[in-house]
């Protein structure tokens, strides 16, 4: 029986309907655009998925990033995002806060749009564009483990931009992905970008028309961090990693880095279902903003310590940049009981929290054992009667090996926390490694301040006893080299400091003004003047900030100690009001009802205006250290003065040569 003509040309027409369909959905699969903005729709992001998954990005209509390819390569030869299959894809908006815990700020706001893209096999990528970043990541779904060979992450510009580049030096035993992560910023073309050699983050780029953008990472857990490469376009960057170690043995610096010596062929091994870190580029239109920006924070893993009551940041006394160099007393100094005593002294007669007993007190291989010439019971002891808890340095070597008997024991005895120096890697296991060590020092209630570290990429806020990192070219430096530092302390602001706190380490009673400086290890001295160390309490985030020069010396310039110790190390509110990247920084933070305003130079002299706008109604008296006439041939030299003001005020300051001004504002009157 022959169908009915109907018949014959409806099944013609489904079956053309269908090829359609089908044609469609299979170009929509393999060529699929998406797009997504900001809240405020001055950034968009753009993503092609086709042979190869793209994105690009867009703020106020022009171009930051070119388009850029995005992959994870997998051990078994999957690339995951080339040829994506996107079998769903939801966009949302997300507009949260949270309590900010040990921060610049009280409350941090989530705002931005989100867009997740589900590919076939197990496996997509979430793209969030805020007002002032944007960032993506992968995340996997699948059973057992993924072994992840490679990672691609292109970072491309429309032009040949100038970038302020930390390039990975000081290598560990000659070994590349072994390193302190403290460099000085070349300032140079992309194009220029040395041969053979590897950046760190954060890395900033000078996109024109006043716009930066800042490379960063967020949510760096049990992954290798990222570093950046020059990349085929010659006009932008590829992300590199370093590989998973095989096996490792304790050599580099000193005999206590503990340095990979077989490496793999893949750079992580995964669990199949996780979510992997988030790729950033933060946005500016002004040099200012990026003082100010909390996108490391927003992308971090939230806390994992539910009663954070005991973790308690702070100023510490520090003894080894100063090179236990006190002196007009009784005994000799150095690591032993009564030196320690001395700085317990000092700072519970300056209501300083913390002292830091560092290297030195116990063999670098053996934390279980205490060197004669110290009593550590009886320091401890001693500091908790004058209110005053004790930090013990270690190497991160040693404590991974003893980490189950030294944290318990050394908490019962009464230790407030552990700096963990010479980490000097970012592989898996490195990046592992620091999750594991904050969370058995939260079970002991122990404060962690990292040294020898990567830069901070959220794990501060996923364990807030993290209340340390260093990751940064600090005034160590300046013990014995003679490289001219002075961009480098107005530039880590707005670069360094985006990824979190920076254990800089100001405080330096002896300054040097230009062609003064001479570095000598025991009786260390600052560039810049005295009130740019002042300015650094302000400027600097720091939860656990040092006080780096000895006693003796803060007993003659017991004005300016009064000042520092005033100053909080974290924060209510932050504001920032004026700066450029490696010229000059200005910023103001808040504590309760008092603020604290900082500003540096390079060594350039110059004038600021500064609008004290943000004070709110009522009348403040100001406490303010500014450079002295003569800063200029002599650092040291400075006033203090006390003056009135309002928010209808605008100071007018001047900045000698490696100068700085530092003010604590308090109410006095309400309109």
């Amino acid at each position: 029986m022959q169908p009915a003509p109907y018949m014959k040309t409806s099944m013609i027409a489904r079956f053309i309907f269908t090829l359609l369909f089908s044609i469609t959905l299979l170009f929509a699969q393999n060529n699929h655009d998406f797009d997504i903005k900001s809240p405020d729709s001055v950034i968009s992001v753009h993503i092609a998925a086709g042979s190869k998954l793209e994105w690009s990005v867009q703020h106020t209509g022009e171009q930051v990033i070119a388009p850029s390819a995005i992959s994870l390569q997998l051990e078994n030869g999957e690339v995951l995002g080339d040829n994506a299959k996107v079998v769903s894809s939801n966009t949302e908006k997300i507009n949260t806060a949270f309590a900010a815990i040990n921060y610049t700020k009280a409350n941090v706001r989530d705002e931005c749009n989100q867009l997740t893209m589900t590919c076939r096999n197990g496996y997509g990528i979430i793209f969030r564009a805020y007002n002032d970043a944007v960032a993506y990541r992968f995340f996997t779904k699948r059973k057992g483990e993924v072994i992840v060979k490679s990672e691609e992450a292109n970072f491309n510009f429309t032009n040949d931009c100038k970038a302020f580049v930390p390039y990975m030096n000081d290598y560990r035993a000659g070994k590349m992905f072994n390193s302190s992560f403290e460099a000085l910023y070349r300032e140079i073309n992309i194009s220029q970008f040395a041969k053979d050699s590897l950046a760190f983050l954060p890395l900033l780029v000078d996109v024109g028309n006043n716009k930066k953008v800042v490379i960063l990472e967020a949510d760096l857990e049990d992954y290798p961090g990222m570093y950046l490469n020059i990349n085929q376009t010659g006009k932008g960057f590829m992300g590199v990693f370093a590989p998973y170690p095989l096996e490792a043995e304790v050599g580099g610096w000193g005999g206590i880095n503990y340095i990979p010596t077989k490496m793999a062929e893949y750079i992580a091994r995964a669990k199949g279902t996780r979510n992997f870190p988030w790729r950033i580029v933060a946005i500016s239109n002004q040099d200012r903003e990026l003082l100010n920006n909390d996108i490391v924070q927003k992308l971090a893993s939230p806390s994992r310590i539910t009663d954070v009551s005991w973790i308690k940041p702070g100023q510490v006394a520090w003894d080894w940049w100063n090179d236990w160099n006190i002196s007009h007393v009784d005994f000799k100094a150095g690591i032993n009981t009564p030196t320690y005593k001395y700085y317990i002294d000092f700072a519970a007669a300056n209501k300083i929290p913390y002292i830091i007993v560092d290297g030195g007190w116990s063999p670098l291989s053996d934390l279980t054992k205490v060197v004669p010439s110290l009593n550590l019971q009886e320091v401890i002891n001693y500091g908790k009667q004058k209110g005053v808890g004790v930090i013990l340095w270690a190497s991160w070597h040693t404590v991974t090996q003893q980490i189950d008997t030294v944290f318990p024991s050394y908490a019962a005895m009464g230790v407030k926390g552990f700096k963990i120096d010479f980490i000097d890697r970012d592989d898996q296991k490195a990046v592992a490694s620091t999750y594991e060590i904050a969370k058995k020092a939260a079970e002991n209630r122990l404060l962690i301040d990292y040294h020898g570290v990567f830069k901070p990429a959220g794990l501060q806020r996923t364990y807030p006893n993290v209340v340390g990192f260093e990751g940064v070219r600090g005034m160590e430096y300046l013990k014995w080299s003679s490289e001219d530092a002075s961009r480098e302390v107005v530039s880590i602001p707005y670069i360094r400091m985006m990824a979190g706190p920076m254990d800089y380490t100001p405080g330096a009673m002896r300054n040097a003004a230009k062609g003064n400086f001479r570095p000598i290890n025991s009786m260390p001295m600052s560039q810049g003047t005295r009130s740019q160390q002042l300015a650094m309490y302000v400027i600097y985030d720091a939860p656990l900030q040092m006080l780096s020069d000895n006693p003796t010396v803060y007993t003659k310039e017991q004005e300016c100690v009064n000042f520092i110790t005033s100053v909080p190390t974290t924060f209510d509110e932050t504001v920032a009001l004026d700066g450029r990247v490696g010229e000059y920084a200005a910023l103001a933070r808040r504590k309760g009802t008092t603020w604290y305003v900082g500003a540096m130079s390079n060594w350039d002299a110059r004038d600021l205006a500064l609008d004290l706008s943000f004070l709110g109604a009522g009348t403040y008296e100001a406490v303010v250290f500014k450079d002295g006439i003569n800063a200029d041939h002599d650092a040291t030299d400075y006033k203090r003065e006390v003056i009135k003001v309002s928010s209808n005020d605008t100071l007018n300051i001047q900045l000698s040569p490696g100068g700085g001004w530092a003010a604590r504002i308090k109410k006095i009157t309400t309109d």
